[in-house]
């Protein structure tokens, strides 16, 4: 589907119909359009890999993680152009639509920090009990990685029962992600809906 809005009501809207915005951007256009993929990529709570390697990562304390302390600064972190790719598709109205949800308690980042500078992070939408992730990003290795990490173990601290990650890459397959129908998707959004757990406290 193209079109609609970028407004708070659209976009929660659409996450509790399973849909979330995805714009199509070339070098001339850039087109609204909504995506509710099947089968759908989600991240099992009990269910993140975590390598050996990034064990020792973790336990050698070369990075800081925090919690909704830069999300303008994940946000243009995950907007950056990758290196093989020039062009974004989180758009300037996408980015000032998921700060807007920030600021109202609604949209939520990770940051993971190196010698006080931001190297890695992510962020996505909670409602209920269901965490959306929207877009990660890495300058240093493994940053990601540890992000991933955090959020997860913050999720099942905080009983949510749903990691949303919409579509699945290598990188998360690796992770462990796992994808299911989008009937099943559906089915779980809905009861995680009913939650009443909270990501921030």
């Amino acid at each position: 589907m193209t079109g609609g809005q970028l407004t708070e009501a659209w976009i929660l809207e659409a996450y509790r119909r399973g849909i979330f915005p995805w714009p199509m951007v070339d070098e001339t256009t850039s087109i609204l359009a909504w995506f509710s993929p099947d089968p759908r990529a989600i991240v099992e709570l009990d269910g993140l890999h975590v390598s050996r390697r990034l064990e020792r990562r973790l336990r050698g304390g070369q990075f800081q993680v925090t919690v909704n302390q830069d999300f303008c600064g994940v946000v243009r972190g995950c907007a950056a152009p990758r290196r093989d790719d020039s062009l974004t598709w989180i758009t300037a109205d996408l980015a000032a639509a998921y700060v807007n949800l920030h600021r109202r308690g609604m949209a939520h980042s990770v940051e993971v920090w190196q010698d006080d500078c931001l190297v890695g992070g992510l962020y996505g939408v909670a409602l209920g009990g269901v965490f959306s992730g929207e877009s990660m990003f890495s300058r240093v290795r493994d940053a990601s990685k540890v992000a991933l990490v955090a959020l997860v173990s913050r999720l099942r601290e905080r009983r949510f029962s749903l990691f949303d990650i919409q579509q699945m890459s290598p990188h998360m397959a690796r992770m462990g992600a796992v994808e299911i129908t989008r009937r099943e998707y559906l089915r779980r959004l809905a009861d995680g809906l009913q939650q009443t757990v909270q990501f921030d406290e």
